[in-house]
């Protein structure tokens, strides 16, 4: 019997040793999604395409609609969306028309974890009309039809891109203006 108790003793002692050695002692750190600058400008550019998709499929007086431009953005980028977007639909205000992103010029990339990724965008927004309740149209007339904006995207797991848009700044820069 005695031997038999020593059996199961080592048998469990040897179980506990194994388990505990197969859990590691921290989580392990993400990994850079990116290994190259030209990796990390491409996925800035397919994360900011997909933002402008999303946003060409917003219906102002659907706010589920909203919900595919949030999971694009973080941070000061999705408050500032949030509160636009909610401000709009406050307003009874309609979009009409679309926007396309002619061209991203590369601006910076930090290739370390997280990943930060920084790409001006040049939108064609000539096609876009934002009008009130009354039809009347809320556009500025001296609008450009070309619009330059500095985005910064930050490495995410979530998106399919590994990236998503922390911030937006609508830009007066020269970048787009040979397009």
């Amino acid at each position: 019997m005695a031997a038999r108790a020593l059996t199961v003793w080592v048998a469990l002692a040897i179980a506990g040793g194994l388990l505990t050695g197969c859990v590691p002692d921290t989580e392990p750190e993400p990994t850079a999604p990116f290994t190259t600058e030209a990796e990390a400008f491409a996925a800035a550019e397919a994360t900011y395409r997909a933002y402008v998709d999303a946003l060409n499929r917003v219906d102002l007086s659907d706010p589920e609609t909203f919900e595919d431009v949030y999971a694009w953005t973080t941070g000061d980028a999705n408050s500032a969306e949030r509160q636009s977007l909610s401000g709009m639909h406050a307003e009874g205000w309609n979009v009409q028309g679309s926007s396309t992103l002619m061209s991203t010029v590369p601006v910076s990339a930090e290739l370390s974890n997280p990943a930060r990724v920084t790409i001006v965008g040049c939108l064609d927004v000539t096609d876009v009309r934002l009008v009130d309740e009354h039809g009347e149209s809320v556009v500025s007339p001296d609008r450009p039809p070309v619009q330059t904006v500095l985005v910064v995207a930050i490495q995410d797991s979530s998106t399919p891109t590994g990236l998503i848009i922390d911030s937006l700044d609508g830009r007066e820069a020269s970048e787009c203006s040979a397009e």
